[in-house]
């Protein structure tokens, strides 16, 4: 999480935000509000339950699909993604995604992952800071489905290097960690963990259910 340094422009006048000099437009807070803690939580719980569902139930494609081309069971990494770049989309402060995949792969390790529970946290925190490093490269300033998509792929390709890394026995491009299954995974993660994760989010928006996050208002108010 930050440690809340923001900057807080007020604006003057009704002028429209597009005739505003960029020094007008006012930059939304940086700090942290009870709020955006306890929804970024629930993304990070709901997220955790979605997660060890999946692993269960993806088994027998996983394998299929591996058998078929190796290391093509990495399009169904998508489905372990997506709690960084929601959370980070809707809460819109800096740390968002790394919160929220970590409460994510805690919660998943506790359910009873898989995986070993330091690798699960780890590999959390990889694929949230991924999905993060995008969002911080353009300052936070673009809230759009193809930086969410970024953030997807992103994320998705931190899932691929841990994967890479910890498994030197398939360090060989052409093995199941290789070229296949890092496209693979890019894909899905930028479907899955970016597109789809868009219009999840704006669906929410639309409810009114985000209306106490700039991310909600800025959706009712397309939408009039």
């Amino acid at each position: 999480m930050t440690d809340g340094h923001f900057m807080n422009n007020t604006v003057s006048g009704s002028e429209p935000e597009s005739e505003r000099t960029p020094s007008q437009v006012r930059i939304p807070s940086k700090r942290w509000r009870v709020v955006d803690i306890a929804v970024a939580s629930v993304i990070g719980v709901a997220s955790a339950v979605i997660y060890w569902v999946v692993a269960m139930v993806t088994t027998i494609p996983w394998s299929f699909l591996d058998g078929v081309v190796p290391g093509l069971g990495g399009i169904l990494n998508g489905l372990y993604l997506f709690a960084g770049p929601l959370a980070l989309v809707i809460v819109r402060k800096p740390g968002a995604a790394v919160y929220a995949e970590l409460v994510a792969a805690i919660l998943e390790s506790l359910l009873g992952s898989q995986w070993v529970p330091v690798e699960t946290i780890l590999i959390g925190l990889l694929q949230g800071f991924m999905a993060e490093l995008v969002f911080m490269l353009l300052r936070y300033r673009r809230w759009n489905m193809p930086t969410v998509a970024l953030s997807g792929g992103a994320a998705g390709f931190g899932c691929w290097l841990y994967s890479f890394c910890t498994h030197l026995q398939a360090i060989n491009l052409t093995g199941p960690y290789g070229v296949i299954y890092l496209i693979a995974t890019l894909i899905s993660g930028a479907l899955i963990a970016g597109v789809l994760v868009w219009y999840l989010y704006k669906a929410i928006a639309a409810t009114g259910a985000l209306d106490r996050f700039a991310s909600g208002r800025d959706i009712r108010m397309a939408g009039k």
